[in-house]
């Protein structure tokens, strides 16, 4: 059995009379990309702050491989790599000199903070602007410094809280790609995000928060089932689809189906799934496709569904 890089297991914390977290639980598998999606106020902030030994829990606990984190402990947050929502970087230095600073920071050997620098530049796509002030920056590319900072000292866990607000798409598309570049590397990977494409693109499973608990948790597939959002396909044929309906409805993974004026039309839980022998059986019965539309839900309607809210509510 895999050991989670992070494991938080019913996570409480109060500000006076406010119950921001009610006994979170989640884990994060080297590699794995876990989306925390929640409206404003729905307690994202407060749980990273935990995860990451910035804030003492009421209630529950924080394990990074196996070792407790606490605001007091260390060895655990040195496997962590935290990126903030602000900016934390030094306007007045050049991308290369705030890499240096923080390394200094974390007690790198010089040698090897050499080559680490290289290393994250690259990552980030600023080894051609390495020697540019930051102030001369877009604020895409402050944000990709930002995550640079992050990975400096090599962490085990990456937590990204909102990495792409305001930034321009080019900047955007990079950062994207930079966590499904260090994910497929086995670095796992705690996002949170108000754009719902992000989670779609990145996450291999999300947690939905809303007043403080998680609502449901998940691949994409399994939330859609968990709310009964299921795959719409279209087939237009020409000739022979009156009598394929039937066949298709005893079809494992389709739950409904039905065929008028050239028109094919099923539901399925997964349409991926189900499509190859959908067109055999539509063939079979001599009818030619035409052309085939699949409309899949999204998990924004599983977070309509479970929260009643918008995610940028």
């Amino acid at each position: 059995m895999v050991q989670p890089v992070l494991d938080v297991v019913g996570l409480k914390k109060s500000f006076d009379d406010i119950h921001a977290v009610r006994g979170v639980s989640f884990h994060i598998d080297p590699g794995e990309t876990y989306g925390l999606l929640g409206p404003n106020g729905a307690g994202k902030t407060t749980t990273i702050s935990m995860a990451s030994g910035l804030l003492e829990s009421d209630a529950g606990t924080v394990n990074i491989y196996g070792e407790p984190m606490t605001t007091k402990t260390l060895d655990p947050k040195a496997k962590v790599g935290l990126v903030p929502q602000d900016i934390a970087i030094y306007p007045d230095l050049t991308a290369r000199e705030n890499l240096r600073f923080f390394g200094k920071l974390y007690a790198m050997n010089k040698e090897a903070l050499k080559t680490r620098v290289d290393e994250v530049l690259e990552v980030i796509g600023l080894s051609d602007r390495a020697d540019d002030r930051a102030d001369e920056f877009s604020g895409g590319m402050k944000r990709r410094l930002n995550i640079g900072i992050g990975l400096l000292h090599g962490p085990r866990l990456l937590i990204l809280d909102e990495p792409t607000v305001g930034v321009d798409p080019q900047s955007r598309n990079a950062i994207l790609e930079s966590v499904e570049r260090l994910s497929d590397e086995g670095l796992a990977v705690l996002y949170t995000t108000h754009y719902m494409e992000e989670a779609e693109r990145l996450c291999d499973r999300v947690g939905i928060i809303d007043q403080g608990e998680i609502k449901a948790e998940g691949t994409r597939r399994e939330l859609l089932r968990m709310v009964g959002k299921a795959d719409r396909v279209r087939i237009a044929v020409s000739g022979g689809s009156h009598n394929v309906a039937e066949s298709l409805r005893a079809l494992p993974g389709v739950t409904d189906a039905s065929a008028a004026d050239g028109m094919v039309e099923l539901i399925a839980g997964d349409a991926g799934e189900v499509l190859a022998d959908v067109l055999r059986l539509v063939t079979d019965a001599g009818a030619s496709v035409m052309s085939v539309a699949v409309d899949e839900p999204d998990l924004e309607a599983v977070f309509l569904h479970l929260t009643g809210k918008a995610l940028r509510d």
